[in-house]
């Protein structure tokens, strides 16, 4: 979209569409004839049109006269409310007021923004459109924008061709929900809003990145997103499973070998760190890696070369290394499983990634994420979930994290019997409000969520985390351990400061 001229001939990407559909030029604000014919037209009989309002302040005029021109308005103040109006085989048009939301609330504005469903127009003014956050959000999923205050002609005007270009779209075709980015991250929850933010800070510097978080969070997701961002983009992403190679077989995987080095090697073999010469080498699962292999891997860091095996020639490699693990390396490296030095050397910059079950609002919006996109699994035109499916969503505690979820919604899809996948389908039947829960378990389980929400947040410092939540460090090392949370990761990122100011009883 032409940045200089809002109301001009457009040529927008629809969302997720894989297409750029061409939108016409609409009447001026000021253009009086085109204003009066669009408010002397009547709606086509017949037809419902669905128009989705979303402003944190919401006009009762410009909704009203909106109605009045054959629109079925579904207003919306939050982009959770918003995400639970929109299904996925209707069109719609839309209007999302960006004078009333904050800019740290854009990236959860985007989810909705990219909905293939909705054509969007945007209503702004001139203090937000020096932001540059919000013109690219208008350049990349909006039809127009237009400044406020606006005659409500021209958006009856402008809604109605939006809609109509949507309308074009086949929005059921299997390719709908596939066009949509594979690795795409998606989190409106504040604990992911700082994972993006540390994204964006540590892809900008070369330095090795240790990724910690519980198995099925989305590490290889977080490492790729680095890499996307970083300098190194235009080079090859190489991931590795360290835990799903056999140990007498790593050592040749990482570095390669050259021809007669064992039995059975008849060709030189170029191994995965110098296959991402210019890149990045994912390691995952480092905790697997063996104490030979872990010796060889930090010869490389310090040195920036490779010995082939059964080679003697020195190799320089430039790349940056991503590591990630479920495992505890703290206690691996007390317990002589893991090096030090190389833990050191790994961990320049780390990045914690939330679990699922403190992500709050982001397990609906990932479920329906999930049943968009794999919907054509079903023959039954799946259209969302039952109300207790959405209860059992978020009592469950999800162990395999966002892994899981995908399994059980894309397991649900196939076997729902009817047009809602419920509680009972996503085998989460005794987690909804039929399972008793008494007041005191319910503080509790409030009290866990904001105690490892803050933790969270502040990356497990517990003087920063005790702030937050109002209450002294002593209490909130107290309550972690009631709540089974105090884990080595905090011993070993706060145990000097802690024990510095807790009481002898629990220091011991």
């Amino acid at each position: 979209m032409r940045e200089s001229s809002h109301l001009g001939a457009t040529v927008t990407p629809l969302a997720g569409a894989g297409q750029r559909l061409a939108v016409g030029g609409p009447p001026l604000a000021g253009d009086v004839p085109d204003a009066g014919r669009a408010r002397d037209a009547k709606p086509e009989a017949g037809i419902d049109r669905t128009l989705l309002y979303v402003a944190r302040t919401p006009d009762p005029l410009l909704s009203a006269y909106l109605k009045s021109r054959g629109w079925e308005i579904a207003t919306a103040r939050t982009v959770h409310e918003a995400s639970r109006l929109v299904k996925p085989e209707a069109a719609y048009a839309g209007i999302v007021d960006l004078t009333g939301f904050a800019p740290r609330e854009f990236t959860g504005l985007e989810t909705i923004l990219r909905l293939q469903q909705v054509g969007w127009i945007a209503l702004t003014d001139d203090s937000r459109l020096t932001d540059a956050d919000v013109r690219r959000l208008i350049r990349h999923y909006c039809f127009d924008y237009v400044h406020v205050p606006v005659a409500h002609a021209t958006l009856d005007y402008l809604v109605g061709h939006a809609y109509g270009m949507v309308s074009l779209c086949d929005l059921d075709t299997p390719g709908a929900a596939a066009s949509q980015d594979e690795d795409e991250m998606v989190g409106t929850c504040e604990a992911m809003q700082q994972l993006f933010r540390t994204i964006r800070k540590v892809a900008n510097t070369d330095a090795t990145v240790f990724i910690s978080g519980e198995s099925g969070t989305g590490k290889e997701l977080t490492a790729l997103a680095i890499h996307e961002r970083s300098a190194r983009r235009k080079a090859t992403f190489v991931p590795i499973n360290c835990g799903a190679i056999p140990h007498h077989l790593l050592q040749s995987e990482l570095f390669g070998y050259e021809r007669g080095a064992f039995t059975g090697a008849n060709q030189r073999k170029i191994g995965r760190v110098e296959s991402a010469n210019g890149g990045t080498l994912f390691l995952d699962e480092i905790g697997d890696l063996p104490l030979e292999s872990q010796a060889s891997l930090l010869r490389f860091l310090q040195e920036g070369k490779i010995e082939r095996l059964g080679g003697r020639e020195q190799i320089p490699v430039d790349l940056r290394i991503i590591s990630a693990t479920h495992v505890d390396l703290e206690a691996a490296m007390r317990e002589g499983r893991f090096r030090a030095d190389l833990f050191h050397r790994l961990c320049v910059l780390r990045v914690d990634e939330p679990p699922l079950r403190a992500r709050g609002k982001d397990i609906e919006i990932l479920a329906h994420h999930v049943l968009h996109k794999f919907k054509q699994d079903s023959a039954r035109r799946i259209r969302g979930f039952t109300p207790d499916a959405i209860e059992a969503l978020y009592n469950y505690n999800w162990p395999g994290n966002v892994r899981e979820l995908i399994n059980r919604v894309r397991r649900a899809i196939v076997m729902a019997e009817s047009k809602l996948i419920s509680a009972e389908d996503l085998d989460l039947a005794h987690f909804t409000a039929q399972q008793t829960v008494t007041l005191a378990q319910a503080r509790e389980a409030a009290e866990r969520r904001a105690i490892e929400a803050a933790l969270l947040r502040h990356r497990h410092r517990l003087t920063e985390a005790a702030v937050d939540l109002g209450i002294s460090r002593v209490t909130l090392y107290r309550l972690m351990g009631t709540h089974g949370l105090r884990d080595e990761k905090t011993l070993f990122v706060g145990e000097a400061e802690n024990q510095a100011e807790l009481p002898p009883d629990v220091q011991d």
